[in-house]
């Protein structure tokens, strides 16, 4: 079914958006986007229609469809609904549940990419980090709202261009508190998770004030 394909093709741009292959602002051209995903231009324009809905595209007269550029106020309610969301989830968490193990991976994935100097390495583990806490509710529903957040928490993060040093002081985080969950306190692991996403927050907005104050040009993608 075409809507099958759309929602397949949505699925598509929403994994670029995240991986970081796709910038705020840049511009996505109908016929390089549809020949990369080998869809018709009509589905595409129904991937694109839900993305807009979602607040990861934005159509913008005479000048086609672009990638989302979040601002000051999309970061402030995208942390407000982290919190609901996470901070309640880990402090109920049980240690045994699959979603630890994402946890236990994704502080590995971190650490290995340290080592190896890739910050959007490094930003993709911390994304998986947080995913896995969010997986401990065991809903599916959580899941795919967390996976909206995080496709425009990623857009944030492309504001910050090469800043490894934002990504490279939470991983110790990451390590500290998935050590305090995995030996049961995981009232104190949501308690030091509240404080990291305030922190976290903080810096993000700063960035993100900056990036607009510089008034970085839109991109055409290729």
């Amino acid at each position: 079914m075409t809507v099958d394909r759309a929602e397949r093709s949505a699925d598509a741009i929403r994994e670029l958006i995240v991986s970081g292959r796709l910038a705020p602002g840049q511009r996505l051209s109908e016929q390089s986007v549809s020949e990369t995903l080998d869809v018709s231009r009509n589905t595409l324009r129904e991937a694109f229609r839900i993305l807009v809905h979602e607040g990861l595209l934005v159509r913008r007269p005479n000048a086609g469809v672009a990638v989302a550029r979040p601002t000051f106020a999309d970061v402030v309610d995208i942390y407000r609904v982290r919190r609901l969301i996470e901070v309640p989830v880990l402090a109920a968490g049980d240690p045994a549940h699959p979603g630890a193990r994402t946890m236990r991976d994704a502080v590995d994935a971190a650490l290995a990419a340290r080592l190896g100097g890739d910050w959007r390495d490094i930003a993709a583990a911390n994304m998986r980090f947080h995913a896995g806490i969010v997986a401990l509710a065991g809903s599916p529903r959580l899941d795919r709202v967390h996976a909206n957040l995080s496709a425009e928490l990623r857009l944030s993060f492309g504001l910050l261009g090469d800043n490894g040093a934002f990504f490279d002081g939470f991983v110790d985080r990451n390590a500290g508190l998935l050590r305090r969950f995995l030996a049961g306190d995981a009232a104190g692991a949501a308690d030091d998770l509240n404080r990291y996403l305030t922190d976290s927050e903080r810096m993000l907005q700063d960035m993100v004030d900056r990036a607009g104050a510089a008034g970085a040009p839109d991109t055409v993608s290729p």
